[in-house]
């Protein structure tokens, strides 16, 4: 596996390689020694799949509080999405910057999204189907978010003309600013 950092530290894109042959290929998508190997030594104990029908179809940006923070270690089945991350460890030199990356299942490429960071996507193709990992259960009584598109954060999500497509909890998220971020940085070091 290709293992590279982002600018945002404890981000890291995977990329495991493929072996092809006239039947198609076959890669190991996880392997938890192998990414020990490479000083990721998260757990996952629960997987996720979503698939999503429409381009510009928006999930995020969520996090969950301790002590229910997950990392997460997302790829992309079908299709194609633009993968994004933001820091909100308080005291972080970088809080509140964000990070973004295309995951298809062209590029098989994979992000590690460490705790303390906001994760998001937004859908380029239709019936994009999206799995990742998650270092903790679901547990709504933890869950925040963020509205996506608020203009303090200023990500650029390449919509081009393309209206967000969003599940209500997601457009009634919360603003940047009116976060109260249960995370910080010396906690993450």
């Amino acid at each position: 596996m290709t293992v590279e950092t982002t600018p945002l530290p404890g981000g890291v894109l995977i990329t495991p390689p493929r072996f092809a042959d006239n039947r198609g290929d076959f890669c190991e998508t996880y392997n938890a020694e192998t990414l020990a190997n490479s000083g990721i030594d998260t757990v996952f104990i629960q997987d996720n799949h979503s698939r999503s029908r429409f381009v510009g179809t928006v999930r995020g940006l969520h996090f969950q509080a301790p002590p229910k923070a997950q990392a997460k270690l997302v790829r992309v089945i079908r299709g194609r999405i633009f993968d994004v991350i933001v820091d909100i460890r308080v005291g972080s030199p970088h809080f509140g910057q964000w990070f973004g990356v295309e995951l298809s299942e062209a590029n098989g490429r994979q992000l590690l999204v460490p705790t303390g960071f906001l994760h998001g996507f937004v859908t380029r193709e239709p019936d994009t189907e999206v799995l990742y990992k998650c270092s903790q259960t679901y547990s709504p009584a933890h869950e925040g978010a963020v509205r996506f598109d608020d203009p303090a954060l200023n990500i650029d999500w390449g919509l081009d003309g393309v209206d967000a497509i969003l599940s209500p909890k997601d457009a009634a998220a919360g603003a940047w600013r009116a976060l109260n971020s249960p995370f910080t940085w010396e906690q993450a070091r």
